[in-house]
């Protein structure tokens, strides 16, 4: 691999020559920064944040929680780190999970390749020599012969498309990027957009000390009870020690990790059955309710009965009958939108100064400067605006800074009808341009730290493969490319994840092309997929030689 060469540009910008440029520092762009350096390549990591931890580090707000299980979300490459870090909670929360990530980057060194507080604002693929060309906001410019992608499904905060939210006059905090300090709500009337996990993550902190607490809610979210346990320390020492066992039920799960899952359909058991399994499962917490059936996501009448079941639920814990009604998800298949885990979540509006607004009854007409404005005329007023609107989700980061491939061709262009790639890897027309945690790829429907390791691991066996052979760039073909998004689309049509108006299918992006693109075939399916097409010689990639071979 080349040294570190460094020179300046016609415009006096500082230009540095490496391998390869890593783009984020979340969990996988971390692992990405570790494998490439354990091969001896040059790398520079680009993160705009100010440390390590990718949402962790910006989404602070309260009540931030994984809602994997830690012993899932956590990396599976190095026993040190397994043995040597104790997770406290069964889920842990965002200053847990940070500190996780600031632990490894300490053990690893990371930061040492890293470069904070900087953004990419274009990356330009040089055919004849061969290169990426990165720039960054500072005007510093890195060529590299890999350009590695690591910028998350969810990295690109969304507002919400409403009239006057710039002229509000009070405080807006957006859950993306909530200050690095504690908020005081004690006293204030604040008003929540958004009833998503972040959002209900939010109302359960949030509502425990404040003045009044106003959720508007347009589409209800199915969630169910997280039950999160403390873990004791023997606990803790049977994970340690039955780690190798856990990672290999993980990487043989479609989600990727070790919940629970179930070869039973909904209707193989008689409805007394069914429903005591339902009422252990509700009991248990969790994502056991997820697993306790295998046809949910492509049975419909079975999913109805289950949705049925948790709308019943809802109705036992909220007092009010209005608010309960309000509160329960109509329209759309239970778990088609991402499936929420909360800590009495509904018990919240049985608080005199929590309320919910029913937007699908009288929609927002327009932020104020004191307040909401409801098409029906009454105004709320507000002293606090919280924002848990979401993202521009697996495709927003991407399309954020300008990428160029070869002859020119644009991503924007490309995508500009949805995403297309490569086992959600690599994209034609884009040499030795590479993605973790693509947007054809199991992305937000399996463990993302699973992915990122597979993914990661996948990309340096490629790498082995091209240095043992003499070849210098790879790029799937188009055929390959088409092979693939053809089965991706065959396997969304025999699921109901398509069947809600969610991030999944770009519907809370105005104008964004809508459709599931994601690999609905779980984990285990899609690491199948990427191994073969390793062991078939990497058949669909069109590969060019290293030119001392050429000029041999």
């Amino acid at each position: 691999m080349s040294e570190v060469d460094k020179g300046t540009g016609h415009d006096g910008a500082s230009i540095i020559r490496l391998d390869a440029v890593v783009v984020g520092a979340g969990f996988g762009g971390m692992y990405a920064v570790h494998r490439l350096r354990e091969r001896g390549m040059d790398i520079i990591g680009i993160e705009a944040g100010g440390d390590v931890g990718g949402v962790w580090y910006w989404n602070r707000y309260p009540g931030a929680r994984c809602d994997l299980m830690c012993v899932d979300y956590s990396y599976s490459f190095s026993r040190e780190i397994e043995q040597e870090w104790t997770w406290s909670e069964q889920f842990a929360g965002q200053p847990e999970i940070l500190a996780y990530a600031n632990f490894v980057a300490d053990k690893l060194k990371l930061r040492d390749s890293i470069r904070f507080d900087t953004r990419v604002t274009s990356a330009t693929w040089d055919d004849a020599q061969r290169l990426w060309t990165v720039i960054v906001d500072d005007g510093t410019t890195y060529q590299a012969t890999y350009c590695v992608l690591a910028t998350g499904p969810l990295s690109i905060p969304k507002d919400p498309e409403i009239a006057g939210l710039v002229d509000f006059a009070g405080t807006i905090y957006r859950a993306q990027k909530w200050p690095h300090h504690e908020v005081d709500f004690s006293g204030r009337r604040v008003g929540l957009i958004g009833t998503g996990s972040t959002g209900i993550q939010i109302v359960t902190e949030v509502a425990k000390n404040v003045g009044e607490l106003h959720v508007f809610q347009r589409t209800p979210s199915f969630s169910l009870p997280m039950c999160n346990d403390k873990l004791d320390p023997d606990y803790v020492q049977e994970i340690k020690a039955h780690y190798a066992g856990l990672r290999a039920a993980a990487n043989a799960s479609a989600l990727g990790g070790v919940r629970p899952s179930t070869t039973r359909p909904f209707f193989s058991l008689p409805p007394r059955q069914r429903l005591q399994l339902m009422e252990d499962a509700w009991k248990m917490g969790g994502h056991a309710f997820l697993g306790t059936f295998s046809d949910l996501l492509t049975n419909p009448d079975a999913n109805e009965q289950v949705a049925e079941f948790v709308r019943g639920k809802i109705g036992e814990v909220v007092d009010d009958p209005e608010t309960a009604e309000a509160l329960k998800p109509r329209g759309y298949p239970i778990f088609a939108r991402r499936p929420c885990l909360d800590t009495d979540y509904y018990q919240m509006f049985n608080k005199s100064n929590v309320h919910l607004v029913d937007l699908l009854k009288d929609p927002i007409a327009a932020i104020t400067p004191a307040g909401v404005r409801l098409e029906s005329g009454t105004e709320v007023p507000l002293d606090d605006l919280i924002l848990a609107t979401g993202y521009d989700g697996l495709t927003g980061a991407m399309m954020a800074f300008d990428i160029t491939g070869r002859d020119g061709a644009k991503l924007r262009d490309k995508w500009a009808h949805g995403a297309e790639s490569y086992l959600g890897l690599m994209l034609a027309g884009f040499p030795n341009l590479f993605m973790v945690c693509g947007a054809n790829g199991p992305a937000a429907l399996a463990n993302i730290i699973s992915i990122n390791e597979q993914n990661v691991n996948w990309l340096c066996d490629l790498l082995d493969h091209m240095e043992a052979n003499g070849l210098a760039t790879f790029e799937p073909t188009r055929e390959g490319e088409a092979r693939w998004m053809d089965l991706v689309h065959s396997l969304a049509e025999k699921t109901l994840l398509s069947k809600a108006q969610t991030w999944y299918v770009g519907a809370n992006v105005a104008g964004k092309t809508r459709g599931l693109t994601m690999f609905t075939g779980g984990f285990s399916k899609y690491c199948e997929q990427c191994a073969g097409v390793a062991s078939g010689g990497y058949a669909e990639l069109v590969f060019r030689p290293a030119r001392s071979l050429v000029e041999a």
